[in-house]
């Protein structure tokens, strides 16, 4: 009997099926093994020598990333693995803090292995029958977190942008086209961008001279303002990782749509919504539960690997605008015979099973492991708060909301700022992001390791002292 084309010898392994175990154990070995040398290779928490000097390292590692005639796997692996960790930016190393960039945890990582493994594609039952009543539970789960409703509920999705889009799109499609999106200037980005996208007027944004949107100038903008009003505000500013004062704002909303026109209130909560969990840090997120959405992002303060965003609602009726029909995927047949319709979960059509990921660390930690990580690294950025104010060589713009610190050499002007920014980044000694605030420019520490250490805080602070003596 002749074999089925590309079963014989030599073919390469599945991740999959009763063996795929098996073949991915080896694999693994050599994977851990690459990723240890790459890190001891880069040395620090970034690739030394900028741009061209990683590209040329890169190309001379990979050469022909195409050839003729395979590698095979171990080698392929070992090159390529060792090459990404020796040139990557570490999250986990506590010197490794501009961004909102977490370093992921071993069992989220971990749990991210089989879901890539398997392969599920949450785009209909029969493509992942276990991994969509994973994720139908984990989102009611975390939903209730946030509303003591009925029926809470809440979407998968890329990150905050995805999520903040879609709370535009849902505004959009309860109020029509004359929708108007209010916003501070303090908002992502991503706000604006959904208001173009969805071909909606462009938002104003009223001023926030404190850094966070002011209830008084939210009123006047909403008394300029003629029908219907989407008013977003913010849990966690990129740049600060201020929050908005949200009753106050829910407060104002509520009387504006007691009046002639409507004004819903969608908070991107991308950053700090996670502070819920903790009943230390919980109080600074009073009024939260009052929006009509919540954009979630737990590769934030939540440390997943990315993806992990969310969209959550107080009712999955809220979410009926996403309802999609394709015969081949969610056929009316099918949905009336009980195969859970998946299309109305999102806007893309194949998925991840990116619940799966947030779903093991629940089960790792618990409710009071996660609290840990949070209190933790929110007393990491106080502490650091505090080295630097103390320090004669630095001035700290404030104390932390969350895990942000913005500050500056007392010395240095804007444009030495941020040349002294890049020389670290190109020494590949640390990685500071900046923002600007007070009409000054400043350097930004993002804390999201809670294994940073007081000992890492003092080698950052000694490290800056030094680079600014130069």
């Amino acid at each position: 009997m002749t074999a089925p084309p590309g079963t014989g010898r030599g073919t390469a392994p599945l991740a999959g099926g009763a063996h795929g175990a098996d073949a991915l154990r080896p694999l693994l070995d050599t994977v851990l093994d690459a990723l240890a040398t790459g890190a001891r290779a880069r040395g620090g928490p970034l690739p030394a020598g900028g741009p061209e000097a990683v590209t040329a390292r890169v190309e001379a590692a990979l050469g022909d990333l195409l050839p003729d005639h395979g590698h095979g796997d171990h080698e392929a692996l070992r090159t390529l693995v060792h090459t990404l960790a020796a040139g990557a930016a570490d999250p986990a190393d506590p010197l490794c803090a501009a961004h909102l960039h977490c370093p992921p945890l071993a069992v989220a990582a971990a749990a991210d292995l089989a879901a890539s493994a398997l392969n599920p594609s949450l785009d209909s039952w029969d493509q992942a029958p276990a991994a969509s009543a994973i994720e139908a539970l984990l989102t009611r789960t975390l939903a209730a977190e946030f509303y003591d409703t009925p029926h809470p509920d809440a979407v998968l999705t890329t990150g905050g942008t995805e999520a903040n889009q879609l709370a535009v799109l849902l505004a959009r499609e309860r109020h029509g086209p004359r929708l108007t999106v209010l916003h501070g200037a303090n908002a992502h980005h991503s706000i604006p961008r959904a208001a173009w996208l969805l071909g909606l007027p462009p938002p104003p944004a009223p001023p926030t001279p404190n850094g966070t949107l002011d209830p008084a100038t939210l009123a006047e903008a909403l008394a300029d303002t003629t029908g219907p009003v989407l008013v977003t505000a913010t849990a966690g500013t990129t740049d600060a990782g201020l929050i908005d004062p949200l009753g106050p704002l829910a407060d104002l909303c509520d009387q504006h749509r007691a009046g002639q026109h409507r004004a819903d209130l969608h908070i991107d909560a991308a950053y700090g919504g996670l502070l819920a969990l903790s009943p230390r840090h919980r109080p600074k997120l009073a009024g939260l539960h009052r929006a009509r959405s919540i954009t979630l992002d737990l590769h934030k303060l939540g440390w997943q690997p990315v993806a992990a965003g969310l969209l959550t609602v107080p009712d999955t009726a809220l979410l009926a605008p996403l309802a999609h029909q394709a015969d081949y995927l969610n056929a009316e047949d099918d949905t009336e015979a009980g195969l859970p319709d998946l299309l109305g979960r999102s806007l893309r059509t194949t998925r991840r099973a990116d619940a799966f990921k947030i779903a093991a660390t629940l089960r790792s930690l618990g409710r009071d492991g996660l609290t840990h990580l949070i209190d933790r690294t929110c007393a990491l950025a106080e502490h650091l708060a505090r080295l630097l104010e103390a320090h004669p060589a630095f001035e700290l713009h404030a104390a932390p909301t969350i895990s942000t610190v913005l500050f500056r050499p007392t010395q240095a002007d804007d444009t030495r700022l941020a040349a002294l920014r890049r020389t670290l980044l190109l020494d590949g000694t640390a990685v500071l992001g900046r923002a600007t605030a007070d009409g000054r420019l400043w350097l930004k520490a993002t804390l999201l390791n809670p294994h940073t250490t007081a000992g890492d805080l003092d080698t950052l602070v000694n490290l800056l002292e030094g680079s600014t003596q130069r």
